[in-house]
């Protein structure tokens, strides 16, 4: 489950994990991949993202786990809605879309649970 989007300014990679419902390895290898997520480090390496990254971030899910985009092809459409000016606006609205499918499956599983289905195990997503 993540977590709703805070108002907080800077984020550490455990964080950002717990925000974006990613592994730490999916984040590293992302940076590597896409050349705008280059988070800074802090006086003792450690990653620190900024809110805009997590925005990002969270496009990049989108389009890779829900619209099926390879990676190649999520740089391609990202690169497009920079040139277009909609990157942000598309990034805050991944970002939403996420948030509310999650919130979704939530009261999904509320329901059938009020309907007498068994609870999910506690590592369920």
């Amino acid at each position: 489950m993540t977590l709703p989007r805070p108002m907080q300014e800077f984020f550490s990679i455990g964080e950002v994990c717990a925000l974006t419902d990613l592994k730490p390895h999916v984040l590293r290898y992302w940076e590597s991949q896409f050349r705008f997520l280059h988070p800074a480090k802090n006086r003792s390496g450690n990653r620190v993202y900024k809110s805009r990254e997590v925005e990002l971030i969270m496009l990049v899910k989108h389009l890779l786990y829900a619209e099926k985009y390879t990676i190649e092809g999520a740089r391609q459409r990202i690169e497009q809605y920079r040139r277009s000016g909609e990157l942000k606006a598309e990034a805050s609205r991944a970002a939403s879309k996420t948030t509310l499918h999650e919130i979704r499956d939530q009261l999904d599983q509320v329901v059938a649970f009020l309907d007498g289905a068994p609870a999910p195990p506690e590592d369920a997503p």
